[in-house]
């Protein structure tokens, strides 16, 4: 991957990155925003030491590791990426309260127009701000947004030391067969 300069990713702060999506997907999986390698590459979970990419082929979503760069490869397996929050940030903490409710309104019209089985949002503090369910957890929920199920995933940001790779593996894995099952 290129090295980018303090001054490219800081260039990238506040920018979009277009969704990969389809109609009637298998699972949707939702980040909370982009960061800014991501904004700067224009690839989701950029960031090194993201695990996004390691745990989705960890828990048999994909058949081998992707790169963010193949990123559009995820639409053959029935797969798609977006995000609660559009615009790209350093940390998430630099998101306001509206910003997530914004986005969880807005996240909630995108789904039901898609048509995903499963909306898989990859982190329960933005799942808990975005859609005001204070009492949120890990797992499926009883939210559903038209036909689609909703599914709380923890955050594979290497920030997130409560989860290992394997135990994030594993909660994948439980949604992965819930999607297989319908």
């Amino acid at each position: 991957m290129t090295r980018l300069t303090p001054e490219e990713l800081e260039a990238a702060r506040d920018r979009l990155v277009p969704d990969v999506v389809a109609d009637g997907l298998h699972v949707l999986f939702c980040g909370i925003n982009p960061g800014l390698m991501t904004a700067a590459t224009g690839h989701h979970f950029a960031r090194p030491g993201n695990r996004f990419w390691p745990v989705l082929h960890l828990s048999g979503f994909t058949p081998r590791l992707l790169k963010p760069s193949e990123q559009g490869e995820l639409l053959s397996y029935g797969l798609g990426i977006t995000n609660v929050v559009a615009r790209a940030s350093a940390r998430a903490d630099e998101l306001s309260a509206e910003e997530y409710r914004e986005g969880g309104r807005l996240l909630a019209e995108k789904v039901a127009r898609l048509k995903p089985r499963w909306l898989a949002v990859v982190g329960v503090t933005a799942y808990r701000a975005a859609f005001d369910d204070k009492k949120a957890g890990v797992g499926p929920q009883e939210r559903t947004i038209g036909a689609s199920r909703v599914w709380v995933l923890p955050n594979p940001s290497g920030l997130n030391a409560h989860w290992t790779a394997a135990t994030m593996a594993e909660e994948f894995a439980r949604l992965r067969v819930a999607a297989e099952q319908g």
